[in-house]
């Protein structure tokens, strides 16, 4: 009784347009066919929506977790200087570190100096290129996350003079080393002989091994102390450059720019966007074009619509008739069209929009399942930047792509409706 008051009085809120094409809708309905391209396209929008969000969202956390992983080891912001060494580094730093937090755009949490060059290590008969990093262990943890990521050993096991070195997990797989082993550290920069030129070479001591996740890192990257990377570089007093920390790295280019006003002219300021710009914009471009081919299938889907509708309108022509007759105006039968029509797109987008969001949500556990079971790999991590796939929900993407297929459904619905729209009674029973 309850339910039947409750309906009553919906009924008699919104217009009987609406109750009409909601019957079309879900009435069962001679033609088959139609009932069958109904379900098609209601199904197509479901799929389009559901692929739609998933992809973005995989695309969302891609980019997140790249940059989360790429400034984990990186900086937001270098500053060195246009010689090949940036000397009175340590005045520098105490200059940077007192900036006020309110002069800048973002508050700079952390300074600290570096080393960078490059370098051949050999152990046995393996042989692997990569960077070296010089690095204070004491102040690293204030700009990067390597302290954290440590899988054996500890970054403060570099200590200066005893020549320790912290490797990545796939270099030190590489090479077959563990901790404890000897590697020799080759620098390209030779030193003058009566034999010739001969390269700088140095033996260290395997104290710790890292793995950040990210391949480029885990297998091209090695940590020594900032002391033995001057001495086995002869840099003297002087470092690579300076690196920094912001609160928001999203700021770090507002920052450079106030920081090269603050120093002056005789330091050169990069920032991250600067140096991973083509590569973020690169993922960028690649989310805009997934976003317009996956859209079109939901555009191909909503547009079914047109010949659900159209069929439908040929098969009501005796309901079209009766209803002119009694009163009703071509609006009318428009909006009835429209409410069919906007019915099947719009349960088809909800459908494909929770099992969407159901799906981004659980990906990191879906996938996983997935590989384990059919026994493939997605993401090789020699191949990929990362070998996980990760989904980062933006629901301002769900919001976009629930209007867009919305929208699509309302726009097929304008042409049969019109059609229906036009009939007068006398020509839809022509055909009965």
């Amino acid at each position: 009784m309850k339910n039947d008051t409750f309906f009553s009085a919906l009924a008699r809120r919104l217009p009987y347009e609406f109750w009409i094409g909601w019957r079309y809708t879900r009435a069962k309905r001679n033609n088959h066919f139609i009932s069958f391209i109904s379900l098609t396209s209601m199904i197509g929008i479901a799929l389009g929506v559901m692929a739609l969000i998933v992809v973005l969202s995989v695309m969302n956390g891609f980019q997140d977790e790249l940059r989360k992983r790429i400034l984990g080891v990186a900086s937001h912001i270098e500053v060195r200087s246009f010689e090949a060494g940036l000397p009175d580094w340590q005045h520098l730093q105490q200059q940077i570190e007192q900036i006020p937090a309110k002069a800048v755009a973002s508050p700079i949490t952390g300074v600290a100096p570096y080393i960078m060059a490059q370098g051949m290590l050999t152990h046995d008969e393996a042989v692997q290129g990569l960077l070296i990093r010089g690095v204070l262990p004491s102040q690293e943890g204030k700009v990067s996350d390597l302290a954290t990521q440590m899988k054996i050993g500890k970054l403060t096991d570099l200590q200066p003079g005893q020549f320790n070195i912290v490797l990545g997990a796939d270099l030190a797989l590489a090479l077959g080393v563990r901790v404890g082993d000897k590697v020799v550290l080759m620098a390209p920069q030779g030193q003058v002989t009566p034999a010739g030129l001969v390269p700088r070479i140095k033996q260290f001591t395997v104290a710790g091994i890292f793995q950040v996740g990210m391949y480029e890192y885990d297998a091209g990257l090695a940590l020594i102390h900032l002391d033995d990377a001057a001495k086995l570089y002869r840099l003297g007093d002087q470092v690579s450059g300076l690196r920094l920390k912001l609160d928001d790295l999203f700021m770090a280019d507002r920052v450079s720019r106030e920081l090269v006003q603050a120093l002056g002219p005789n330091y050169y300021v990069t920032d991250w966007t600067q140096q991973h710009a083509n590569f973020f914009k690169a993922i960028q471009l690649e989310k805009r074009v997934m976003f317009i081919i996956l859209a079109l299938i939901v555009a191909v889907a909503a547009f079914n619509i047109v010949s659900t509708l159209v069929m439908a309108v040929t098969d009501k022509r005796a309901d079209i008739a009766i209803l002119r007759t009694m009163g009703a105006t071509p609006q009318s039968i428009r909006k009835m069209f429209v409410v069919q029509g906007a019915m099947i797109g719009i349960i088809g987008t909800l459908s494909g929009a929770v099992l969407g969001v159901l799906l981004a949500l659980n990906i990191e556990t879906v996938v996983p399942w997935i590989e384990h079971t059919f026994n493939v790999q997605f993401l090789s991590k020699d191949v990929y930047y990362i070998s996980d796939l990760p989904s980062k929900l933006m629901w301002s993407d769900v919001s976009a792509i629930v209007g867009l297929s919305i929208l699509l459904s309302l726009v097929a619905t304008l042409y049969p409706s019109a059609r229906a729209a036009s009939m007068n009674p006398a020509e839809a029973l022509r055909y009965e």
